[in-house]
């Protein structure tokens, strides 16, 4: 057991709930009489009214649903520990990263935090839009309780870290998301707090900038002693970075330990069936113009597995929302541990020409498969072709399972202990 002194972060029966409105079956229907539709909306102005004179949540709808974002989580953070937090939209996470932060307050439970917390849980967090960058950097240090001189040390460090030195002095709601995020990942690593709250939102800059935050992270814990917590879907950045990870399901804990049992159980949730029904999937990005609201693969009638070297038919269902110009198809393949491993999209074959409206069947091939034989996630996606943005992408919805051919290799046992990918090579001996 570590000291009580090593405990930065103390958390004891934490839940929060929130209060949601519904429309009633039938409200606003043909049965209702116009002195039914009078006395429900006069209902739901009072209750309204009296909800802003209490400085109350203001709900829509007369049927009011009390749904809990967290039940009951109790854990204990160490001091210089990297903490993972992983599980599908809707788990909980960033509720309990806002609730960390200060952001919100907890239903019920306490917590105590040893120590300043610097987040970065969205773009933008703690930024003031008209402000420049050198003045939001002066800002956030200020929120963090830094003193002047303590930021002015900094803030070439800060400033070199972010790469924005040609913008410092411009207005930051002109700056793009990547700007904007290397900008607030600086101050927050930079400006020593004590723990480092940190979203998904690395996820909107590029590559290098990506590497770099992890290197950081890395230094901030291991050199520097200081606290990360650390919320991803990027399983491999997870495994690489945290020595402890906590899966949440439904608002609770459902494992806390090493990445490697954690990440194993947040995969097996994905739907092993060669046919799935993704319109209730809510691990997903989408802009709602349009929707995968079907998977399916060989068959579409055996089990989700298929033989070393078949060909590989994969075919998605979608419904457009609003007509799309040309729009980009495509299907990331990931290893059993959710790192990517092959990507293919509609652009290495055409663009599919005009606006595409209603509903579609796209499929695409993989001939003569050759990934080795073992366990593989499937993740389909829709992007614009003008803007590159994602459309709908459903994280690591489906299982495929890869078996060896029998007869093929003779007692030779394929396995991905080898590697993961198979590729055909010739020999030669003289």
């Amino acid at each position: 057991m570590h000291p009580k002194s090593d405990t930065i972060i103390t958390i004891e029966n934490l839940s929060k709930s929130y209060l949601v409105g519904h429309k009633s079956a039938g409200q606003g229907g043909h049965n209702d009489t116009l002195r039914d539709a009078i006395g429900r909306e006069t209902r739901n102005f009072v209750r309204n009214a009296v909800n802003l004179l209490r400085a109350r949540q203001v709900l829509l709808g007369d049927q009011v649903e009390e749904f809990w974002a967290l039940k009951d989580v109790s854990l204990e953070v160490r001091r210089g520990e990297v903490l993972g937090i992983i599980g599908r939209n809707g788990a909980g996470k960033s509720t309990l990263l806002k609730i960390l932060s200060r952001i919100t307050e907890p239903t019920r439970g306490r917590i105590v935090i040893r120590g300043r917390v610097a987040s970065l849980l969205e773009v933008g967090t703690g930024f003031h839009q008209e402000l420049t960058g050198r003045e939001n950097v002066y800002l956030n240090g200020a929120i963090l309780g830094m003193t002047r001189a303590e930021i002015r040390r900094k803030f070439d460090e800060i400033v070199a870290f972010a790469e924005v030195e040609k913008f410092l002095d411009t207005p930051v709601k002109r700056y793009s998301s990547g700007m904007y995020v290397r900008l607030a990942f600086a101050v927050a690593a930079h400006l020593e707090p004590e723990i480092l709250v940190v979203d998904e939102v690395l996820a909107v800059g590029d590559a290098d900038f990506q590497n770099k935050c992890i290197g950081k992270m890395n230094n901030v814990s291991t050199v520097e002693g200081r606290t990360v917590i650390f919320v991803s879907h990027n399983m491999a950045v997870v495994q690489h970075l945290c020595g402890r990870v906590i899966l949440l399901k439904n608002g609770a804990i459902a494992y806390d330990d090493g990445p490697e049992g954690a990440i194993s159980q947040y995969l097996s949730d994905a739907v092993r069936s060669c046919r799935v029904d993704l319109q209730g999937w809510a691990d997903r990005t989408t802009t709602g113009e349009a929707s995968i609201t079907e998977l399916e693969w060989g068959d579409g009638h055996s089990d989700a597995s298929i033989m070393f070297g078949d060909d590989l038919r994969i075919r998605m269902h979608v419904r457009f929302n609003t007509p799309l110009k040309n729009p980009i198809f495509g299907v990331i393949i990931h290893d059993a541990t959710g790192i990517p491993i092959s990507n293919a999209q509609s652009t290495h074959d055409g663009l599919f020409p005009g606006n595409l409206a209603d509903q579609h069947w796209v499929e695409v091939c993989f001939p003569k498969l050759t990934l080795y034989p073992g366990r593989y996630l499937l993740s389909p996606w829709i992007t614009d072709s003008a803007l590159r943005r994602d459309i709908d992408f459903p994280r690591m919805c489906a299982i495929l399972d890869v078996h060896p051919a029998p007869g093929e290799w003779g007692d030779l046992k394929l396995n991905q202990d080898w590697g993961k990918v198979f590729i055909p090579s010739r020999w030669k001996l003289w």
